[in-house]
């Protein structure tokens, strides 16, 4: 037998993977890197973290990576040699990481790579009817798996595509298995560059889960910040935001979009909600002398109103939902006292609640599904659009 069929068949059959989840995200800070013990699979999965880090990128990583993200006049060479690169870079992150963990690539059974994305391309975004939805993940697994000598699972969005879904948000899949729970209606919130968040209704019926994205997070705040403030790439416990005042008109035209009012389930990014989009906006209301710090306060209420037109959209008034958030925007408390304000039946908390470190959360889902992949069996969302019922991922070998 192949000596790698041979190692999957050990794998598949122990009691308990150790897996380690990997997340970039729109943000480029750095690579989450969690080590996970999973046990079972499907709604009989438990998963215990027994390691978590992000691993900050370097200036001048960020910067070649920037080269090509969300940029339609990307240069193909560079988009070819940072799939590589990037591959290269996960996987020595990855081994520097195991020896201050005191462990070795050997002891770790799958990695479970998202990569990086750096376009996001659905039908609704690019207006192309000849063309299908279409994303696009670099940070390739085969080098990640050849230079760890770990099997590794990576390029998940692209089944998603395949089966009629538009590659984003994933979230649905991990989340329905972790943390739903019979009798509590649950937003799981995250708040990265973009908002998302899965509806877990009560009754724990699979065919009413859902994952959307619901706009902007934190990206536009992100990126106002990295042009007018240099050094700084976020307003850390919005420090300069909550010196502003919102607009009124600006926040009107930052809210007036078709996809803002789209139905759920749909997914966007940065190629929509960029700096690009905040001075259309600025043009549009008559507020491009608006001061620095007003910009910054509007926009974060722009986040925090679309995530709370969609929240308010999935309950009744009578109904108290359970909001566990994660990412970056929970640590921003300007935003989440706009969400608390606004949602005042709402119980908030974060995903260490259900002992899942908030930002480890988007890692240890993509060790999830690499479990999935690997002894799952298909979990059926019913026959909804955009949530096909299916497993991800492509395995890489080592050799």
């Amino acid at each position: 037998m192949n000596s790698n069929w041979k190692q999957l068949f050990e794998i598949l059959h122990k009691p308990e993977r150790l897996i380690i989840g990997l997340m970039s995200g729109t943000s480029l800070d750095g690579l989450d890197i969690a080590l996970c013990a999973v046990k079972g699979n499907g709604a009989a999965t438990n998963i215990k973290v027994l390691e978590f880090t992000t691993v900050p990128y370097t200036e001048e990583f960020k910067k070649e990576v920037k080269a090509v993200f969300s940029r339609r006049d990307a240069d193909l060479q560079m988009v070819c040699l940072m799939n590589e690169k990037i591959g290269l870079q996960h996987a020595a992150l990855i081994l520097e990481t195991l020896k201050t963990w005191g462990r070795t690539p050997a002891e770790i059974d799958v990695i479970a790579s998202h990569g990086q994305t750096i376009f996001h391309a659905p039908k609704a975004l690019h207006g192309l009817p000849d063309y299908p939805n279409a994303t696009l993940q670099i940070g390739d697994g085969d080098h990640i798996a050849v230079k760890t000598g770990i099997i590794t699972i990576a390029d998940f969005r692209q089944k998603h595509l395949a089966a009629g879904g538009e590659g984003a948000p994933l979230a649905v899949y991990g989340d329905y298995l972790l943390f739903s729970k019979k009798g509590e209606d649950r937003i799981m919130l995250n708040i990265g560059g973009i908002a998302n968040f899965t509806y877990l209704p009560a009754d724990n019926d699979a065919a009413k889960v859902f994952s959307t994205d619901v706009g902007p997070g934190n990206t536009m705040m992100d990126q106002y910040v990295q042009l007018h403030y240099p050094g700084l790439y976020f307003d850390e416990n919005a420090a300069i935001a909550s010196k502003g005042e919102v607009n009124e008109a600006l926040l009107t035209a930052l809210l007036t979009n078709v996809f803002i009012d789209a139905d759920f389930p749909k997914t966007t990014g940065p190629e929509l909600f960029n700096l690009a989009y905040l001075s259309t906006a600025q043009e549009n209301s008559g507020t491009l002398d608006l001061k620095k710090e007003d910009v910054l306060a509007t926009l974060c209420a722009c986040s925090a109103k679309v995530i709370l037109e969609a929240i308010q959209r999935c309950f009744e008034n009578t109904v108290t939902p359970y909001i566990y958030m994660s990412g970056g925007g929970m640590h921003n408390p300007l935003l989440t006292g706009m969400l608390k304000a606004g949602l005042p039946k709402a119980i908030f908390r974060t995903t260490a609640d259900l002992d899942i470190n908030p930002d480890a959360k988007e890692a240890v889902l993509f060790a999830v599904l690499a479990n999935e992949t690997l002894t799952g069996e298909k979990t059926s969302f019913g026959q909804r659009e955009g949530v096909p019922s299916i497993r991800m991922g492509k395995i890489c070998l080592p050799d």
